[in-house]
């Protein structure tokens, strides 16, 4: 089936006549065999009047097609399927495919080559790198290997950079690792760097960290893990005495409380400090394909950032947004307008709003994330236990599956895979859990139940709006096994995306930028792949390609979205949607 519209979005063509046969029953997929049924629609030009500089004409047709083994020749190049969702294809078939993209925090625990090896294969998505931790030259050696295993194993893992951020946090406590804090125990906070470690002081990154607090004022590790009352204060160090026994993690933050109120530092910290933009700097040499900015409190840090990116990247890469602050929340949604996406960093947010109001604030950052179509990350303490036990909480499970309830685009493990003992069965909890929810919520028929606002403000970007939002309406009706669309920049495919169908999303894109910024992407599985300007060649070829590659099989219906740019051979741009059997 086609459905071709050079101008019209969905909302602006309604139905008139229907000749030939018999109407289509989408839900029993009865199809007409074969034969072109030609629809009336009317054009409301009210809408769109003072548009003068569109010329509108409005062309449709709906067309029941079949793709035969004998029609076209494989795309030309490699194969640019990932290994692991070939054999996830494989294995469990197009509905068994998992939706939610999983990231993993890479740390000690899980550096080694075999070790990545295994993440990879257990889905991990994304690769991040937390920059509060370890050395460039550290950073540097798992980057090459999770290119290594791309390009030898067949793996698309992208590479994210977790900037450290201006916040005070903890640069050593005198051991590797963490540290189990007694209650009772004195601890000596200091700015002064010594080489080698003493016991029971801990150095900080800040010098002025202690500007503004007083002797009783409450010191709390990463949002609760540990907490002392301050009990001296000689200069710029704070001598402080355990009230609360905890875990002491490297690279811990800390933030200061006085009678139940958050203490503020007198000195305004930039969002990205010199540091920052020298690890910047050594991402993009490295060729990393996201970067997450941490502590961002409004968007021009992300503006700044994007375009300082924009002249010295010869490649796309995505700036994510954390949200974990108050004043973020405050100006949630013209961040996330000007983020590529957004990281849920609970862990810091919990600290500076009332627990209890998380799982609210979670909800709201996923549902404008949303409506806004960017990519969003549930992160923070999703797996904690796991850090230290091979099982986790029955409530820890409860708390992820909430997160793919609502539709998050991915979850993201941290110190459960970064220093846990315990990576691997984190990781496939995670994967478990997400689709077992995934497959409630498509029984339940949840995707239903969403509503989105008209993202488009002229008129070509409401087509390509209405086009995917018909597209997913139309796929979950008739039930079929996997939509194809053809994208450059990953823009109608993350349109796709945003509706939550049912069916898998193969986004075919030529552009590795695109490739790997679509791992974030829900339910978009991207191929790196040589595409033409001839659109229905495009689509024969890449049918041909999945089918040559026992991936789909003769009676799999697939719905294909395409995007066909003007050229000198076919100067009219237009937009369609097919449908088309194996047979």
């Amino acid at each position: 089936m086609v459905l071709k519209s050079m101008v019209a979005s969905a909302s602006d063509l309604s139905v008139v006549s229907v000749a030939g046969n018999p109407p289509l029953h989408f839900n029993n997929r009865v199809f007409g065999g074969g034969q072109v049924t030609s629809l009336g629609f009317r054009f409301n030009r009210e809408k769109w009047k003072g548009n003068e500089r569109f010329n509108l004409k409005v062309r449709a047709a709906v067309e029941v097609g079949v793709e035969g083994s004998n029609k076209g020749e494989a795309l030309e190049g490699a194969f640019g399927l990932d290994v692991v969702s070939e054999g996830d294809l494989t294995v469990k078939g197009f509905a068994g495919l998992r939706k939610t993209k999983l990231v993993c925090t890479i740390g000690p625990a899980c550096s080694s080559l075999e070790d990545l090896e295994h993440l990879a294969l257990g889905g991990m998505s994304v690769a991040r790198l937390n920059m509060c931790h370890g050395t460039r030259e550290w950073h540097r050696d798992v980057i090459r290997k999770i290119k290594k295993l791309n390009e030898e194993k067949g793996f698309s893992v992208s590479l994210m950079i977790d900037t450290e951020g201006s916040q005070v946090h903890v640069v050593d406590h005198g051991a590797p690792s963490s540290v189990k804090v007694e209650e009772g125990s004195i601890w000596q906070f200091t700015a002064e760097h010594f080489e080698g470690s003493r016991p029971f002081t801990v150095q900080t990154n800040n010098r002025g960290f202690s500007e503004g607090i007083e002797v009783g004022d409450e010191l709390v590790i990463d949002g609760g893990m540990a907490c002392f009352e301050v009990t001296e204060k000689t200069g710029n160090d704070l001598h402080c005495k355990c009230i609360d026994a905890g875990l002491f993690l490297p690279g811990a933050k800390f933030s200061f409380w006085r009678e139940g109120k958050l203490v503020r530092g007198k000195n305004k910290l930039p969002t990205l400090s010199t540091k920052d933009w020298a690890d910047i700097d050594f991402g993009i040499a490295e060729g990393v394909d996201f970067f997450a900015l941490s502590f961002v409190n409004h968007a021009d840090s992300v503006k700044d950032l994007k375009k300082y990116l924009s002249t010295k990247s010869t490649k796309s890469i995505k700036v994510l947004a954390k949200i974990e602050s108050l004043e973020s929340l405050h100006k949630l949604e013209e961040i996330v307008r000007a983020s590529d996406g957004i990281m849920v960093a609970r862990g810091d947010l919990g600290v500076e709003i009332p627990l209890e109001q998380i799982p609210t604030v979670q909800e709201d950052i996923i549902y404008v994330c949303r409506q806004l179509n960017k990519p969003v990350i549930v992160a923070s303490q999703l797996l904690e236990s796991m850090v230290e036990y091979p099982t986790p909480t029955r409530a820890e499970v409860a708390d992820v599956s909430e997160a793919v309830r609502q539709y998050a685009d991915a979850l993201m493990l941290s110190g459960e895979s970064a220093i846990g003992s315990y990576g691997r069965k984190a990781l496939a909890v995670l994967d478990m859990t997400s689709s077992r929810m995934e497959s409630w919520s498509r029984e339940e028929n949840r995707q239903s139940l969403l509503n989105h606002h008209q993202l488009g403000a002229s008129l070509p970007e409401c087509i390509t709006e209405q086009i995917c939002n018909c597209a997913v309406d139309m796929a979950n009706n008739l039930g079929v096994d996997a939509i194809f669309v053809y994208t450059k920049h990953g823009h109608m495919a993350s349109l796709l995306s945003r509706n939550r169908p049912n069916p898998p999303i193969f986004a075919f894109t030529n552009d590795e930028s695109t490739r790997m910024a679509l791992n974030l992407q829900w339910g978009v599985v991207p191929l790196l792949v040589d595409l033409s300007d001839d659109a229905e060649s495009n689509i024969s070829k890449s049918v041909q390609l999945m089918k040559s590659k026992g991936l789909i099989s003769q009676g799999d219906v697939v719905l294909v979205v395409s995007d066909v740019a003007p050229t000198r051979s076919t100067p009219t741009a237009f937009q369609s949607i097919q449908v088309k059997t194996v047979i």
